[in-house]
């Protein structure tokens, strides 16, 4: 199976009608998943490294009930976005390249829900460009509030270093640590770990100061390896007092968004309700 083929496999399972869009800007092409009616409230769905946009087939179905869902492929990621113009470095590029997406949409202002180093590109954006976000919402945010452990970088360096669809898929199924995780984001996640891409701008964490002046939604995966759960909530809850935090107790940071979706969305669309429009 290719890369092209295990990617169309996924996206077949959103059980919804789905439109490919393009938008072109100076970083190249942006390839984009959306669902739901055009004339409802638009939310951004940004994946974690590796994961691609076809990983929101649990939770785009049900958001699109309510919400135009835009699901983009990162510009620094695998997928079917194409960085064939300037190359982003920066968290600044990220964020120009995102407000470019929005501006392609002709959307103003749009709630963001961001998986992993996608949480990371929706915090520090909503930071930058706060006139743009009317919700936030983090799953296990990495390198947003606390650092990774030292055995998960130690784990995920062979994949980093001579990535392969092999070592991609032990890594992933060594953090899931036994959950039922979809063969399906497995394949899909090991063949992205093969395809050219763009070396993804590396992290710099937010200042307690940014932080304070945001109140996200924030997942915190209880089994997680990526970072410590009980210290990932104490930070998020005393430099974001205004954030909420939902625990989610069976999961760890790989088995997000597809295996607990039910929760996911519960907490989304409980968060968010007031931002519907009434009938």
């Amino acid at each position: 199976m290719t890369f092209q083929d295990a990617y169309d496999a996924l996206l077949t399972r959103w059980d919804v009608p789905v439109e490919q869009l393009e938008l072109t800007d100076e970083f190249g092409t942006t390839h984009i998943n959306a669902c739901g009616p055009t004339d409802a409230p638009p939310v951004v769905l940004l994946p974690g490294h590796s994961a691609t946009s076809p990983v929101w087939f649990t939770v785009a179905p049900h958001l699109a009930r309510q919400y135009r869902v835009y699901a983009p492929d990162l510009i620094v990621d695998a997928g079917r976005t194409t960085n064939t113009g300037r190359t982003p470095k920066t968290p600044a590029d990220l964020h120009t390249w995102l407000s470019n997406v929005l501006d392609g949409l002709t959307i103003d202002r749009a709630a963001f829900c961001g998986h992993s180093y996608g949480a990371w590109i929706a915090l520090t954006y909503a930071i930058a460009h706060p006139d743009r976000v009317t919700r936030l919402a983090l799953l296990d945010p990495t390198d947003c509030y606390t650092g990774l452990r030292l055995p998960y970088i130690l784990r995920a360096l062979p994949s980093l270093v001579r990535p392969s669809r092999a070592r991609s898929i032990s890594f992933l199924r060594w953090e899931t640590q036994g959950l039922p995780v979809d063969p399906q984001v497995l394949e899909l996640a090991g063949l992205a770990a093969e395809e050219p891409s763009t070396p993804f701008v590396r992290t710099k964490r937010p200042t307690d100061d940014q932080l304070r002046t945001i109140a996200p939604l924030v997942f915190v995966a209880g089994r997680s390896k990526s970072q410590d759960p009980a210290r990932l909530t104490r930070r998020v809850t005393t430099v974001s007092p205004a954030a909420t935090v939902v625990q989610l107790e069976t999961a760890t940071h790989h088995s997000l968004p597809s295996l607990h979706a039910e929760e996911v969305v519960a907490g989304l669309l409980t968060a968010w309700a007031h931002e519907l429009p009434t009938e």
